[in-house]
This record gives structure tokens, C-alpha cells and sequence, in this order.
């Protein structure tokens, strides 16, 4: 029976970014998530579901990209078979994969550039490698000159460095109209082509607004795969304060401080603060904005008296 929700695009279908069920390690059963304000400008503001409403309302400019927990997802141990998968799910065709998970330079290096570099080369599409950290004029010069001696380059009629043409980079971390020129001058004066790069972002070039600005992170920090439970997490080489958290999670309020405790598979926490909403595609509870607002002044007024 089709089940429909008209108001609410997100609830139309059961994965918000559609590529992702083939990204995740084979026995994955379940995925566990959680939500995460770390102060900001609009600490109470959250916008969910942009990249369902893009696909929806513009297919066609989206392409098969992972995301950190679906290369997480799999283990630290097991990065090369994550990357692997991306290639055969997504055989033909621009596929794009964050690489900077652990050690961006190790994954272009010894991953992409060591143990998968013939099947990236045999590929009918191209690879475009995400490096999601640090500085962007520093990483995106260190990951080109990496991919640059694995896959080799070309001079174009200028005199400049091209990769071969079955490996690409983008930036989609700091990415703003100041960044970009740092990013393509450096690029420039060490010799590689801007046809190498492409930018990613949100609303950087208007307003400046954006989930950073909240400080908001919605991450994947458990999956279920085979039965038993695994830690997904990130922890990048040069960006160690995005480190997520790990496992399960409870989160605690005790005179007036929140705070994160870890929480195994099938034991009750009777102090946990968080409750499940959305379960295996269902709805569990609904609430209003207008009630979520009210409770928010509640438990404001609660922690100033």
C-alpha cells in the first residue's frame, strides 16, 4: 500500500539521499543516528530534507556521492573495501567519494592510488575524490600532487598540469568566494589546472548562513551489520575537532548541564533524555513546531530558576 505524506518530503521515501542503502557494507541491518547542537547563532533551528528537495525538484545535477558515515559505516580496517564498493556500485559515470575520514593523504596514496588505482583506471566514469578538512589551498595542493604521481597528468596548451581524466578533486569543506581564489592562485602558481577542482557548497556566496553557523551535525555514530553492533566514526588527520562521536548514545541532564553518555544494545537508560521519532520508516512521534517551541521555553525557564 502506497503511504503517502503530501506535507513532508522526507517522509516520501525511505532514504533521504537515494545511493546511500547501496553504500553501506552488505548485512547492514539497522543505522543509528544522532542529533547534535554545538551552540551557534540559531541554536533552536534546524532545516532538514535540502538534498531530497534538490533531487526531487531537479534531477539530473546530482550525482552518486558518499558521505563520511557511509564509508565509516564499514570500519577504520575495512576504508579500502568501502572505497571499493563505491566503484562497483557505481560502475559508469561521475561518482564522487569523501576521503578524508582517518587520513586523506594515506586514503589517495595508498587506497585510491595503491590497491584500487587499476580498477579507478578501468573505470568508465570518472572519480572525484572529496577531501572534507583543514586548510583547502594546503589540502587540495598536498591531495593533487599525491593523485598526480599515482594516476600521472598531462600539460594543457597553457603549460599547466590536467589529471588523467579518470581522477578529479572537489572541496566542499570552507568553501566561500575568498577560499575559492586562495584555493585556485595556489593551484596556479604550482603549476595544476583549475580544470583539476571543483567547488561544493551551500549558501556561502549569498548570505553566509549555513548549518556551521548553527553549529549543528547530524551523524550516523552505530550500524547494525550481521547481528552485531560497530562504532561508526570520523576522525580526520587534519581536522580532528570534526571527530564525531562513537556507538550508542544517552544524553543526561543533571543540574542543568547536558551531557553525552555511551549506551549498549538493549539496556535501558532511565535517565536518557532522548526518545525515539523515526524508526525503520515510521513515525513514532509527531510533534508541532509551535509544541517544540513550547518546551524549549519550559525547560529554559527550568534551568534559570
Amino acid at each position: 500500500m502506497l503511504k503517502t505524506a503530501p506535507n513532508n518530503l522526507v517522509l516520501q521515501t525511505d532514504s533521504y539521499k537515494f545511493t546511500h542503502w547501496k553504500q553501506y557494507p552488505p548485512g547492514t541491518q539497522f543505522v543509528y543516528s544522532y542529533l547534535e547542537s554545538r551552540g551557534g547563532m540559531f541554536p533552536q533551528t534546524l532545516f532538514f530534507g535540502l538534498q531530497y528537495y534538490q533531487s526531487s525538484e531537479m534531477e539530473g545535477f546530482s550525482v552518486p556521492a558518499a558521505e563520511h558515515s557511509t564509508i565509516t559505516a564499514w570500519g577504520r580496517e575495512n576504508e579500502v573495501q568501502a572505497y571499493d564498493n563505491m566503484l562497483t556500485q557505481f560502475p559508469e559515470g561521475i561518482v564522487a567519494v569523501v576521503s578524508d575520514s582517518y587520513n586523506v593523504y594515506e586514503a589517495c596514496e595508498k587506497l585510491w592510488g595503491g590497491t584500487l588505482r587499476e580498477k579507478v583506471l578501468q573505470r568508465q566514469g570518472t572519480l572525484v575524490v572529496r577531501p572534507d578538512s583543514g586548510k583547502p589551498r594546503e589540502v587540495v595542493l598536498k591531495v593533487l600532487d599525491i593523485l598526480g604521481e599515482k594516476f600521472g597528468f598531462q600539460l594543457n596548451s597553457k603549460g599547466y598540469r590536467v589529471l588523467n581524466p579518470r581522477i578529479r578533486v572537489i572541496q566542499g569543506d570552507g568553501v566561500n568566494y575568498w577560499t575559492i581564489q586562495d584555493t585556485l592562485t595556489a593551484m596556479g602558481r604550482a603549476g595544476w589546472s583549475a580544470d583539476n577542482i571543483s567547488f561544493g557548497m551551500g549558501g556561502a556566496l549569498l548570505q553566509q548562513l549555513n548549518r556551521d553557523t548553527q553549529q549543528f551535525a547530524f551523524k550516523c555514530s552505530n550500524a547494525t551489520v550481521n547481528g552485531e553492533d560497530r562504532q561508526v566514526f570520523k576522525d580526520p588527520v587534519e581536522g580532528h575537532d570534526k571527530a564525531s562521536k562513537r556507538g550508542r548514545l544517552a544524553l543526561h541532564l543533571q543540574n542543568g548541564v547536558w551531557s553525552t553518555a555511551r549506551l549498549r544494545r538493549d539496556v535501558e537508560d532511565p535517565d536518557d533524555r532522548l526518545k525515539p521519532v523515526f524508526r525503520d520508516g515510521d513515525v513514532l512521534i509527531t510533534q508541532s513546531v509551535p509544541e517544540v517551541r513550547r518546551r524549549l521555553r519550559i525547560q529554559e525557564a527550568a534551568m534559570t530558576d
